[in-house]
């Protein structure tokens, strides 16, 4: 082998090696979710069989993932709600303060197919400032979007969440595409990550994988 091939095999897998050291990932183990220990649960009650399952009542309701100090990374889970207008909203709650301080990226299934509404099919809101009514109201078309490719309403889907503070970036079923890009509009740059349902909505997760960025 030349000097010259050498040379870029070590810098290959030099560089290799320097790229996982700059990131962790971490795949929470969901069946141990009643586990207080591990999990804090926010205005839900909590199932699970083979799925993490909250189920609906008035407000918002999170299950936090206990000692999730998440800044910049990618996050990975499926998730499923319900072909129910008005009655579904489901995502995940990232850099998280408390049960009213965290910004979220949600869906409404019911929207996917509705030639009418699918633009309102993926939301960013930043609680408790930044609600999904005034974010419409002042910044109609800026934080929510259509998703692509399409899902199923009342199936489940894959969400990918990249976020490099400020901007993330939403990606539905492996797109390469995002169907939601982003400037955050909190200040706050690290968190807590949960599970997140909306008013009166149930909702179903799994596959959770958090690929952290030191």
């Amino acid at each position: 082998m030349s000097a010259i091939k050498l040379l870029l095999v070590i810098t290959q897998l030099t560089s290799g090696l320097f790229m996982s050291a700059q990131q962790t990932e971490l795949i929470p183990d969901l069946s141990k979710v009643n586990s207080r220990a591990l999990w804090t649960i926010s205005n839900r009650e909590m199932v699970y069989d083979s799925a993490v399952h909250l189920n609906g009542k008035p407000g918002d309701g999170l299950l936090w993932l206990n000692g999730s100090y998440f800044k910049n990374g990618r996050i990975d889970l499926d998730i499923k709600g319900k072909d129910e207008a008005g009655m579904s909203f489901v995502g995940l709650a990232f850099h998280g303060l408390n049960d009213s301080t965290f910004d979220a990226i949600y869906f409404r299934p019911f929207n996917f197919k509705n030639p009418e509404r699918s633009n309102h099919s993926v939301q960013y809101i930043s609680q408790p400032v930044y609600t999904w009514k005034k974010l419409r109201d002042e910044h109609p078309g800026k934080y929510e979007s259509l998703v692509s490719p399409v899902p199923e309403p009342s199936g489940w889907f894959h969400a990918t969440i990249q976020v490099e503070y400020p901007v993330v970036k939403v990606f539905v079923n492996n797109s390469d595409k995002p169907s939601l890009t982003i400037d955050q509009l909190s200040n706050r740059k690290n968190g807590w990550i949960g599970f997140w349902v909306g008013d009166n909505a149930e909702g179903w997760f799994k596959n959770l994988k958090i690929t952290s960025k030191k």
